[in-house]
């Protein structure tokens, strides 16, 4: 199966830049013994021995999350890959698999340093990572209209959002036992933040009504863009009463660093018999941008158009898909406001509730029941993860966990070799992804991969 990702990516952000400020951390490993990195998902865990990890690679996060997969808007037509726009491809089909509010995001996190030492009365962590994320939110009305052109008298399109960030931290972490309550444990977090970019597109309405022989469109719409050296392009648009400029583009002119933040996490865990209970809220903070470039409807704006847009019949999909990017350019024109001054945006915060039991009669044997949920507005998600670990001979554990959440049920893994003195491998995947195209690409949005070497001494 032939697939043009950087078409499927594009397609899927349309009409809106991308991203979000977040991390991504690999919880299968929340409850696997020795794992080094448990403290970025609930601070006050520590670990029985000092470590340092190899560069770039002691503990690296890719995934992605959605619960609009490839294989939705991609179709097998006369034994090639098409998108859902080919004629061909049937709509009722199509809008079958299409939600209310369609989500798809990837994720990475590159811990380039990190080590972790006993010292001052606890546990002790520092680490330099580089985060970078995207999301999009995309209503089906849009999916609708795309498929079904004019088919329809009036559409409905609300609240399209997309969001991107990237930003390196500089993390140090606290953990210890408080010896005036037995088998309470306490860990705090301060990371430091320096960013990258970031770009919050709200697109916040868009009613279209098929008058006689035009579009009567209503819209309104915001794009934020903090990165440094951003220029945005303009052209005009004649085929609309009033004929009106708009922001057709960006380019970069150089590129620098162009904000800095505050982050915390805090976290507690608690035994009592043969369990263990834990609570962490991680990445509370914000960041402020400073250079910012604005681009907006300037509130609600009314407007006509006479091309009948949004009729895609062609089976070639470059050309559907130009078309496609052109027409959505003829609902959202935005205007250059200018430079917007400094933005403050807040991280997306994370909570982590978790239940863990030690078999009484096998020791190396415990079950966990972990509960996540990511606080950031559209792109909000929550899921279970119920698994086991078990570790064999001291130097070897592997968890095995099912996860059913926002983004429907999977599975989940990890092995760790840990020879407590001079090596440390782990390997794991929050969610399988099943099948994969020719290329290697998975067709489920769901998917992350964990990978880590580090050296404990």
């Amino acid at each position: 199966m032939k697939i043009n990702i950087k078409t499927i990516i594009a397609f899927l952000l349309a009409g809106a830049a991308s991203g979000i400020i977040s991390a991504q951390n690999t919880y299968s490993g929340y409850f696997t013994d020795n794992y080094l990195y448990r403290h970025q998902m609930n601070p006050a865990y520590g670990n029985c021995q000092n470590f340092v990890g190899f560069p770039a690679l002691g503990n690296l996060n890719i995934g992605m999350q959605g619960n609009l997969h490839l294989s939705d808007v991609l179709y097998n037509i006369d034994g090639r890959t098409s998108l859902f726009t080919n004629p061909k491809v049937d709509a009722a089909e199509f809008m079958s698999h299409i939600h209310d509010k369609n989500r798809i995001g990837t994720d990475f996190k590159v811990n380039v340093l990190n080590g972790g030492w006993k010292a001052w009365g606890g546990y002790n962590t520092v680490g330099i990572s580089v985060v970078g994320n995207v999301r999009a939110s995309l209503p089906g009305s849009l999916f609708s209209l795309l498929k079904e052109g004019v088919e329809n008298r009036e559409y409905d399109i609300k609240n399209l959002r997309a969001h991107a960030g990237a930003y390196a931290e500089i993390a140090l972490n606290h953990s210890r036992d408080i010896r005036q309550v037995p088998g309470l444990r306490v860990g705090a977090a301060v990371k430091f933040l320096i960013g990258a970019g970031s770009v919050d597109a709200r697109f916040n309405d868009a009613r279209l009504v098929l008058g006689k022989d035009s579009w009567d469109i209503t819209a309104n719409a915001d794009l934020y863009a903090n990165v440094k050296g951003l220029k945005f392009k303009h052209d005009w648009n004649h085929d609309v009463t009033p004929a009106r400029e708009y922001v057709s583009g960006a380019e970069l002119d150089g590129f620098g660093l162009n904000g800095f933040g505050l982050g915390f996490d805090l976290g507690a865990t608690y035994s009592w018999r043969d369990f263990t209970f834990s609570a962490a809220v991680l990445d509370l903070g914000f960041i402020s941008w400073g250079e910012s470039h604005h681009a907006s409807t300037d509130g609600t704006v009314n407007f006509q158009t006479s091309k009948y847009v949004f009729d895609v019949d062609s089976d070639d999909d470059r050309d559907a898909f130009d078309e496609m990017k052109d027409d959505l350019t003829q609902i959202y024109q935005l205007k250059d406001m200018g430079k917007a001054g400094s933005r403050a945006e807040a991280l997306a915060a994370t909570l982590n509730f978790g239940v863990e039991y030690e078999l009484p009669y096998y020791r190396r044997l415990h079950f966990g029941l972990l509960n996540t949920t990511r606080v950031d507005g559209p792109f909000t998600w929550t899921e279970f993860r119920l698994g086991a670990t078990v570790r064999p001979v001291d130097c070897l554990s592997a968890s095995i966990n099912m996860a059913a959440g926002t983004f429907g049920v999977g599975m989940g893994w990890m092995l760790n070799l840990n020879l407590r003195k001079g090596f440390n491998l782990f390997v794991g995947m929050d969610r399988i992804p099943g099948k994969l195209a020719k290329q290697g690409v998975p067709l489920n949005s769901n998917g992350e991969l964990n990978f880590g070497i580090n050296f404990p001494f």
